[in-house]
């Protein structure tokens, strides 16, 4: 939930050390665009392949429609045992019959045995108690919209504390403030932070989460740590990313776009299993057109093209933004890398390019030895990643498609690794 500055801040963990490769997290008020070039849908390898990354920074001719789910995603097994049969299957939600809450809802809990989110009342000085007077100890974040502290309430619940900066006025600061609660007060997943509550007061605006003790993605790919992120930690934590964003875009009880999807927004428990955070610049979707027009925010390296360029936004710009995600997830790398080559700086397009080329494996991480398991993933995951970069929406798949190829991958990488590991 902290803008991220040049820095690196983690939303609700300590900040990267050095901090020289983070991006800042923007509000832009530009227009970006590329020269036409002609693409063609990719099916395969060679020109077809060339010509399909080319249309992930250009903008193409019209691909194929989405295909059906499969019979092998059922992300009901892993988060409820309720099926909604309203939601969609595209994921375009915004003219369509949603449900309440549907398969990626927070069934695994019973509602009468704890609050709605954001209901708790909090007390200025319950909070102060709570993280010792904001005691320089407790802060756990910084950026440009204020300071996240650790926080532990009478009761024991670790929580974490986001006081928005009121040393400068600034009436866009308050609509962030309000926008951030208006859109946690309105979800709860087990692949999103908990809003815990708020509190205005005294001339403090507090928003009080649950705490993830884990740090961030990107700190676990920069090994801040000091351990290797296995792979298949990396393919889990992109599923409960999909499921998080699918539960978002079309079975929240409004559509919801993040607007922010990258990895110091990933927050890890201490099992590795993902919570996305940070919804200041979150947006509810109309229900009655196909996006909505406003300022371009987001963070450089993750911003969709098309948003740039039109000002129109939707679903599909998560979507994007996913895409650059699962790059990074398979390289380790930051979205944008000055310091690299100049063929090398811009990680998808280097990444896409090395994957048409039919060389993916050396884009892997230097910190994971590849096998047969993990060659096939990445390839297949890089086939998903070039479906999510193209330059317009039409052309992307949707979040709840996404999350069904990563629930396939997932399957043919455990079957390659279960025998191997047997026979070691």
């Amino acid at each position: 939930m902290m803008r991220s500055a040049s820095g690196g801040a983690s939303p609700w963990r300590r900040s990267d050390p050095g901090g020289s490769g983070e991006l800042s997290r923007v509000s832009v008020a530009t227009t970006a665009s590329s020269a036409p070039e002609r693409s063609v849908s990719g099916g395969g390898r060679g020109v077809s392949f060339l010509d399909a990354f080319r249309s992930c920074f250009v903008p193409p001719e019209a691909r194929s429609p989405e295909t059906s789910m499969s019979d092998d995603f059922h992300p009901s097994h892993q988060l409820s045992q309720s099926v909604s049969s309203q939601g969609s299957n595209s994921g375009s939600t915004f003219g369509s019959k949603r449900s309440i809450k549907g398969m990626y809802s927070s069934m695994h809990r019973n509602s009468l045995e704890r609050e709605m989110p954001g209901s708790t009342k909090f007390s200025l000085p319950q909070i102060q108690k709570a993280t010792k007077n904001f005691s320089p100890n407790m802060k756990i974040g910084q950026g440009g919209s204020g300071t996240v502290y650790k926080g532990q309430l009478a009761d024991g619940t670790l929580v974490a504390v986001k006081r928005a900066k009121k040393n400068v006025y600034d009436k866009h600061m308050g609509r962030e403030f309000w926008n951030e609660i208006e859109t946690l007060q309105r979800i709860e997943h087990l692949n999103l932070v908990r809003f815990h509550g708020y509190l205005e007061f005294g001339g403090e605006q507090l928003i009080i989460v649950e705490y993830v003790p884990n740090g961030n993605l990107r700190e676990h790919l920069d090994c801040v740590n000091g351990k290797v992120l296995e792979f298949s930690l990396r393919l889990e934590i992109a599923i409960d990313v999909a499921h998080a964003i699918t539960y978002l875009h079309t079975y929240s009880d409004q559509p919801v776009i993040h607007r922010d999807i990258k990895s110091s927004n990933i927050l890890l428990m201490n099992n590795c299993r993902a919570k996305v955070a940070d919804f200041g610049f979150a947006k509810l979707a109309p229900t009655d057109c196909s996006h909505v027009s406003t300022q371009v925010k987001g963070t450089a390296g993750y911003l969709d093209p098309e948003y740039l360029r039109t000002y129109q936004l939707n679903e599909k710009s998560d979507v994007y933004s996913f895409g650059v995600l699962l790059v990074e997830l398979v390289t380790g790398r930051r979205p944008i890398e000055p310091k690299r080559s100049i063929i090398e700086r811009v990680t998808a397009k280097w990444a896409m390019e090395k994957f048409v080329e039919g060389n993916a494996i050396q884009t892997l991480d230097s910190n994971l030895e590849a096998n047969d398991a993990i060659n096939l993933a990445v390839e297949k995951m890089y086939e998903l990643a070039l479906q999510c970069l193209a330059p317009t929406k039409r052309n992307r798949p949707s979040m709840r498609r996404c999350a069904e190829i990563l629930w396939s991958i997932r399957k043919d990488y455990r079957e390659l690794v279960v025998p191997t590991s047997a026979m070691n």
